[in-house]
């Protein structure tokens, strides 16, 4: 398979393919992974790595998706907890209490675009295709967190609402943070119209004209990566702590799992993430 990355690893690519970040496998205190497409059991428009079970797949076939991609990147299925996902910026903090939630168990609350813990036992689970997935672990507190930023959630500010959250709850402080940015679709491919791109234009404490470059037909090309970057600098995040991925996922829809080249006929990739 050809996979051409200088941030990110692909591994098990003729079984039951995964991503990792290079920087994040560097901390010998996290599990972490990027689903793809591929090795899963779904059939049709899903095929074959989908995790989302409100899509209309066969939900024993998304079951048997999470088992095999856990078993392939090293999680316990059994410790899974799942976000509840409406682009929104509310995050929770979980517990083992919480595992199962929106996997093998009934989602108990809505609107959950972030999760974090600070405790082992915890699988932290995240829903993509073709929107940001924010990677944060705390080196020094050992927490961890994973958020979901589309427009609306980045616009948001949702990676600040993480870090804020994270020191609120566990001492957090922000220069101990290395956070990961990605798989997403990228400013190539990721035209918007100007009342979308207005909202980039609006936020504060960043600079505009680095990630929203003007058409002239009148849309807006924008750089998800690079706004949910300087959001997260503006939070206190080193930016040397930061890795920013260089995968598209629109250009590379062959492999991944994008709503903007399937024109929304598509099944769901993950962001996974536990403390050892």
């Amino acid at each position: 398979m050809k996979f051409n990355s200088k941030t990110m690893t692909i591994h098990n690519a003729d079984s039951v393919p995964y991503l990792t970040y290079n920087s994040l496998s560097e901390i010998d205190f996290i599990n972490h992974a990027f689903s793809t497409k591929l090795g899963g059991a779904s059939t049709g428009e899903f095929t074959s790595m989908n995790f989302a079970f409100n899509r209309g797949d066969n939900p024993d076939s998304v079951t048997e998706n999470y088992k095999r991609f856990c078993k392939s990147a090293g999680f316990d299925y059994n410790t899974l907890t799942a976000s509840a996902q409406d682009h929104n910026t509310y995050v929770r903090a979980v517990t083992t209490e919480n595992i199962g939630t929106g996997i093998y168990k009934p989602r108990d609350i809505e609107s959950v675009d972030a999760l974090i813990t600070n405790q082992k036992g915890v699988t932290l689970v995240t829903y993509y295709a073709d929107c940001t997935p924010l990677f944060f672990v705390d080196t020094n507190k050992k927490a961890i967190g994973l958020a979901h930023a589309g427009w609306r959630g980045t616009v948001g500010r949702i990676g600040e609402k993480v870090v804020q959250k994270m020191t609120e709850l566990y001492g957090t402080n922000p220069s101990d943070l290395k956070c990961a940015i990605g798989p997403a679709i990228s400013v190539c491919c990721y035209e918007v119209d100007k009342p979308c791109a207005d909202h980039f234009l609006a936020l504060k404490n960043v600079n505009p004209s680095d990630f929203v470059h003007p058409k002239e037909n009148g849309k807006y090309m924008v750089d998800l990566l690079e706004t949910n970057r300087q959001i997260l600098t503006a939070a206190g995040v080193k930016s040397e702590s930061i890795t920013v991925s260089d995968v598209c996922t629109n250009c590379n829809s062959d492999l991944l799992w994008s709503h903007r080249a399937t024109k929304g006929h598509r099944g769901t990739m993950c962001a996974f993430m536990c403390i050892k």
